[in-house]
């Protein structure tokens, strides 16, 4: 029986080694890395064949097994990347080379630790064969961590053509040889495998938005002219000009309406998942019916999702097979903030709602997402979304143990905060505490717009009496140290708001603010010297802050900023040294040995106004001090 396991884990085995020895050549962004990992899979193959062959009878331990086990489990996860990778879009991989970078990482990890596992010395095999082993194990092992450098003509070339209005055409065409997209036969295949990774993953990949999939969609379509423009491989291109005049191209089964069977101009999706020509799936339900078409099942609701993602493969498609492009529809807005939003954009919020409401976990997560994106377009949008009652559904989805679905509520909370109206519905449902929890246990991402919503909400004053009696001070003020860069402004912006309100100046000082504040001050380079500068100012202006900066030495370093800082800087560091010096003669004796007038008399001429008046304010100080030691 145990013979008959070992057999069957080396059969696996040998057949994950074979598939992945027989992948065809990468023409990705991610050659080298493919390249490396299929050389490295290969070098494998003598070791399985060594222990395929061994005398019957001849039984493998259980520590073998157990790691041959772990091997092809490891072996069968770098070929699903490694198909990924050379049969997945191009573009794609050249904006997430990244991301593909640290999954190739893992899948050399994966196989390291399995080869780890195996205790050669219990294995019958020749010394060539075991010796092989340890020096592929070897280079497994050396591979962990070392990233491939950037192409960085290829990396400025991506920048270029998303951020420029107008990119220069060498850009696209120096693209067009780097991705390998050289003639309309490249294009057609790279349009494939857009759709064909869109249709797999029901939408698009895990982790990327709506927004980004039109780059990729953008990007394509300038290749495509391109390589058009530049009549490359013009025997094909011929080829192709004559066969589109003589004949119709084969239209995929995915975009034909189910219903129609024609090609689908306004796809929508039903409550089933399924997609349909908007015109038909509303005679279909006009007529009373309440189930899908194509699956039967009852329809959980009528609404109409528009499918962005289909719609922008169809536009790719036609343009690649000379098929003359589906008019767009429903594209008149209503622009007046405040009015409304499109019909298409009511009909997906009505059905995302529902999802909201009565979907699954997974399909939450998404409706989430989905709102995010919507509530980022435009302000009608963030009309409608908040119309149509979505607001209370994506406060509950905060406490939602999936951090994932926790980041998209919390964001679009965000990005619907944005509309002054909406602030008071948030609040109104009980937002903040729920806020304040994902601040202090979310994703990285999820705490900063976290952070950002709760600056949002402040805004309005009564909410930064509710928001500081909520805890948010003491996470924001974890953030402001240990976040990312971003994760610091928003924190930064959103304690400077909340510091107005004088019960959150204790708050923040009886936190801890003042020495981390000090830190940034301290550290030019960070790029938060402005901000820790303006909340110090704030804090200043009482008691129990001027106190708390006074115990930081924070005289030498305020002097420095009035002399070689920025006009604001100039202004918050005098505004500083004059709440410390007021009514303390131990301040000002520590400026005036520190060469302070000099500055201030420098600040009184050249500074803001506010900075001339705390600048005069000072300098009156010191000289009364002056004629009390002289007296």
């Amino acid at each position: 029986m145990e013979n008959l396991k070992d057999e069957a884990v080396l059969s696996q085995l040998s057949e994950s080694v074979k598939a992945i020895s027989g992948l065809p050549e990468c023409r990705t962004v991610c050659k080298k890395m493919y390249c490396n990992l299929v050389r490295r899979v290969k070098l494998l193959s003598p070791l399985v064949e060594e222990l395929k062959d061994r005398e019957e009878g001849d039984e493998l331990g259980n520590d073998v097994v157990m790691g041959l086990e772990s091997l092809r489990i490891a072996l069968d996860s770098a070929l699903e990347l490694l198909k990924s990778v050379v049969e997945g879009s191009k573009i794609f991989q050249a904006l997430q080379v990244d991301k593909i970078a640290c999954k190739f990482d893992n899948a050399t990890e994966q196989i390291e630790a399995a080869l780890s596992q195996i205790p050669y010395n219990e294995l019958d095999i020749p010394d060539e064969v075991r010796e092989q082993i340890e020096l592929v194990h070897a280079q497994f092992k050396r591979a962990i961590g070392r990233m491939e450098s950037p192409d960085l003509q290829l990396v400025m070339d991506l920048a270029a053509a998303q951020m420029e209005d107008d990119p220069e055409p060498i850009v696209f065409k120096r693209l067009s040889e780097k991705l390998h997209l050289r003639n309309i036969n490249d294009i057609k295949q790279e349009s494939v495998a857009i759709h064909n990774m869109v249709i797999s993953c029901g939408g698009v990949p895990d982790g990327v938005s709506e927004e980004y999939f039109e780059t990729v969609s953008y990007l394509l379509r300038k290749l495509k002219d391109c390589v058009m423009m530049g009549n490359q491989d013009l025997d094909a291109s011929e080829t192709e000009k004559g066969s589109i005049k003589h004949r119709s191209p084969v239209i995929p089964d995915d975009f034909r309406c189910p219903i129609s069977l024609e090609l689908m101009k306004d796809p929508v999706i039903v409550s089933t998942g399924q997609t349909y020509e908007r015109s038909c799936i509303q005679k279909w339900l006009d007529a009373g019916h309440k189930t899908c078409p194509k699956t039967q099942q009852t329809l959980l609701h009528t609404a109409l999702t528009p499918n962005y993602v289909l719609k922008s493969l169809i536009a790719l498609w036609c343009e690649s097979n000379g098929v003359e492009l589906p008019k767009k529809q429903g594209n008149s807005r209503n622009k007046r903030s405040g009015v409304g939003g499109s019909d298409c954009d009511r009909a997906a919020i009505n059905a995302l709602l529902q999802k909201l409401a009565n979907g699954n976990p997974e399909q939450q997560r998404a409706a989430a997402g989905e709102l995010r994106l919507l509530a980022k377009r435009n302000s009608d949008n963030r009309v409608c979304i908040a119309e149509a009652g979505t607001i209370p559904l994506l406060v509950e989805l905060l406490s939602s143990p999936d951090l994932r679905t926790q980041e998209h509520a919390v964001t679009a909370l965000l990005n619907l905060s944005i509309h002054e109206a909406n602030k008071g519905i948030i609040v109104n449902v009980g937002a903040i505490p729920d806020i304040v929890d994902v601040l202090k246990n979310g994703s990285t991402e999820a705490r900063e717009n976290a952070a950002a919503t709760l600056f949002s909400l402040s805004v309005v004053d009564e909410n930064k009496v509710a928001i500081g009696a909520a805890g948010a001070i003491p996470p924001l003020i974890e953030l402001l140290c240990q976040g990312t860069p971003r994760g610091k402004k928003d924190a930064a912006t959103a304690i400077f708001n909340l510091s107005i309100y004088q019960g959150n100046k204790v708050r923040a000082v009886r936190a801890g603010i003042v020495p981390p504040l000090m830190r940034l001050l301290k550290d030019p380079g960070g790029g938060m010297v402005d901000e820790a500068l303006a909340i110090l100012a704030i804090l200043a202006s009482h008691q129990e802050g001027k106190a708390a900066i006074g115990q930081a030495e924070p005289v030498p370093i305020l002097l420095e900023v009035i002399r070689t800082g920025s006009p604001r800087n100039r202004e918050n560091a005098s505004a500083v040294m004059w709440s410390l010096c007021t009514g303390n003669s131990q301040y000002l004796k520590i400026a005036r040995e520190l060469g302070a007038e000099e500055a201030l008399k420098e600040l009184s001429e050249s500074g803001t106004d506010r900075a001339k008046r705390k600048a005069v304010s000072v300098l009156e100080l010191l000289q009364r001090v002056e004629e009390l030691v002289i007296s």
